[in-house]
C-alpha cells in the first residue's frame, strides 16, 4: 500500500517543485511570537511616551505664547506697553480654561445620557479644581491690578475692573461649592454671573460697550461649551474604548451640537472684529495681529473637526476620529491662550487714523 518508508517528522517537507516549504518548527514559532510580542510592546511603549511628550510640548508652547505673546504682537506698532501683560495673559488663560472645564462638565452628561448601550462608568470630575483655579486666577488679577495702580486691595475693589474681578472670583468659588454638592447643576447660576462680569470687564470702551459685552457673553459661552464639552467627550470615549459603538454615538451627538456652537462663534466673532478693529490697523496693531493668528488657528480647528466628522461617518471604529478630535482639542487650547492675549493688548482705536 505504501510506496516508501514513513517520512521523518523532523525533516522539512518538499513541495512539488522540490523546494522545501517554509513551515516553521515549534521552536521557531515560539521565537516568532516572542518577536511580535516584543515589537508590539515597543510600539505600545512609544505610544505611551508620545502623548505625554506632545502634551508637554503644547503646554510649554501655550505658556510661552501667554508670557511673550503680548510683547511680540505689539513690537513695532508704537502702542503703549501694558505693565505685567504676560502675567495677566497667563491668569486670564487659567480663568478661561476653568470656565470651559466646568461648563463642559455640565453639558457633556446631557449628551451621554441618551446613548444606548453605554458603559456605566464615568470620568472623574475636574469641576471643583477648575473653578478653584479660576477663582485664584481672578484673585491674582486683583493683586496685579493693585500693584500696577499703586492701590491697596480694598481700594482696588472700588474700581470698576477690581469690583468685577472680585465678582468673578466669588462666582467661581460658589460654582466650586455647587460642583462639590449633590446638585452640581446649580453651578450654572454663578457661572452665568462670571461670564457676564467678564464680558463687562472686557469692554471698558466708550463706544457701545453694552453691545460689545452682549457679543462677548455669547462668544465666551459658546467657546467654553465647545472646548470643555469636547474634552469631556474625549475623556469619556477613552474610558469607553471597549465599547466602540457607544463611543462613536457619543462623538456623533457632540458633533451635531458643535455645528451650532461654531456658527455662534463665527457670527459673534465677526461682529466683534468689525466693531472693534479699524481696517487701517489690521496689520499694524497688536490687536489686529493677534486676531489674525486666532483666525489661522480656528481654520486649523475647522479642518480637523471636519476630518474627524468625516471619519466618524465613514468608519465604524471611532479610533481615527478620536485621534483627530484630540488634535482639535490641542489647537483649541492654543486658541484659548491667543484669546487671552487678545484681551490684554491695547485697544486698536488709539492708533487708528480713521475719525
Amino acid at each position: 500500500m505504501f510506496s516508501g518508508p514513513p517520512a521523518d517528522p523532523a525533516a522539512p517537507t518538499m513541495q512539488a517543485s522540490g523546494v522545501p516549504s517554509a513551515v516553521p518548527l515549534v521552536g521557531e514559532t515560539g521565537e516568532i511570537s516572542g518577536l511580535s510580542e516584543r515589537a508590539s510592546g515597543a510600539a505600545s511603549a512609544r505610544r505611551s511616551w508620545t502623548a505625554p511628550l506632545l502634551l508637554g510640548a503644547a503646554g510649554t508652547l501655550a505658556l510661552l505664547i501667554a508670557l511673550f505673546g503680548p510683547g511680540l504682537m505689539a513690537r513695532g506698532t508704537g502702542e503703549l506697553r501694558i505693565p505685567g501683560a504676560g502675567l495677566t495673559t497667563v491668569l486670564r488663560t487659567v480663568l478661561f480654561a476653568a470656565l470651559a472645564l466646568h461648563l463642559g462638565e455640565l453639558l457633556a452628561p446631557q449628551l451621554i445620557r441618551p446613548v444606548r448601550g453605554r458603559p456605566r462608568t464615568a470620568v472623574r470630575s475636574w469641576a471643583v479644581l477648575a473653578s478653584l483655579a479660576g477663582a485664584a486666577a481672578a484673585a491674582g488679577q486683583i493683586v496685579r491690578l493693585a500693584a500696577v495702580s499703586d492701590l491697596g486691595i480694598t481700594e482696588t475693589y472700588g474700581t470698576r475692573e477690581g469690583g468685577l474681578l472680585l465678582l468673578i472670583a466669588n462666582g467661581l468659588g460658589v460654582a466650586a461649592l455647587c460642583a462639590a454638592s449633590r446638585r452640581p447643576a446649580l453651578a450654572l447660576a454663578p457661572l452665568a454671573v462670571v461670564i457676564g462680569a467678564e464680558a463687562l470687564r472686557a469692554h471698558p470702551e466708550a463706544y457701545s460697550p453694552e453691545f460689545g459685552a452682549a457679543l462677548t457673553v455669547v462668544h465666551l459661552t459658546a467657546a467654553s461649551l465647545w472646548t470643555g464639552g469636547l474634552l469631556y467627550v474625549l475623556r469619556t470615549m477613552w474610558l469607553w474604548r471597549g465599547s466602540p459603538v457607544a463611543a462613536r454615538a457619543l462623538l456623533g451627538r457632540y458633533a451635531r451640537l458643535a455645528i451650532w456652537l461654531y456658527v455662534a462663534l463665527a457670527v459673534t466673532g465677526t461682529a466683534s472684529a468689525l466693531r472693534r478693529l479699524p481696517l487701517d490697523v489690521v496689520f499694524t496693531s497688536a490687536y489686529g495681529r493677534t486676531l489674525l493668528l486666532k483666525l489661522v488657528l480656528m481654520a486649523v480647528v475647522s479642518v480637523l473637526a471636519l476630518a474627524a466628522r468625516r471619519r466618524m461617518l465613514r468608519d465604524t471604529d471611532p479610533s481615527v476620529a478620536h485621534r483627530l478630535a484630540r488634535r482639535e482639542q490641542v489647537v483649541l487650547g492654543l486658541v484659548v491662550v491667543v484669546s487671552a492675549v487678545l484681551t490684554v493688548v491695547p485697544d486698536p482705536h488709539w492708533i487708528s487714523l480713521r475719525p
